[in-house]
């Protein structure tokens, strides 16, 4: 995903709008911890958009965990693990039935995982000086 800093828009990188189930986990004000289901409404590599009907103050530390779905032992297709992202909120808006929540991600999602290019093979004779 490119970095883009177009009119306005001071975020760091493309938003992907897409819904996604996910499970809040946290401390609630009192420091009593919580778990709650949300909806991610966009994400990118730095942060998410999140609406959730906990109301969570600005500043607020949080775990987001992508529910996998279950793959039969016997299936060719890989079997995944479930996601924790760690998170911070960075904006909150109260809407009627539910909580807007920008989030900041504690490491953006691609960092040290960007799969390096293989070299291109090199044509060209070794010398054999001695």
């Amino acid at each position: 995903m490119a970095a883009t800093k177009q009119g306005s828009d001071r975020r760091r990188w493309v938003r992907l709008p897409l819904s996604i189930p996910v499970f809040v986990r946290g401390l609630d004000p009192h420091g009593k911890q919580f778990v709650d289901f949300a909806t991610a409404l966009d994400i990118s590599v730095g942060g998410a958009l999140l609406a959730i009907h906990r109301h969570l103050p600005e500043g607020s530390k949080i775990m987001l965990e992508i529910p996998a779905g279950p793959v039969g032992h016997n299936s060719k297709v890989p079997r995944t693990v479930r996601q924790n992202l760690f998170a911070k909120t960075v904006r909150v808006t109260s809407g009627d039935n539910c909580h807007l929540l920008g989030l900041k991600f504690k490491q953006p999602l691609l960092e040290g995982k960007e799969k390096k290019k293989p070299r291109a093979k090199s044509h060209r004779k070794k010398s054999t000086r001695v």
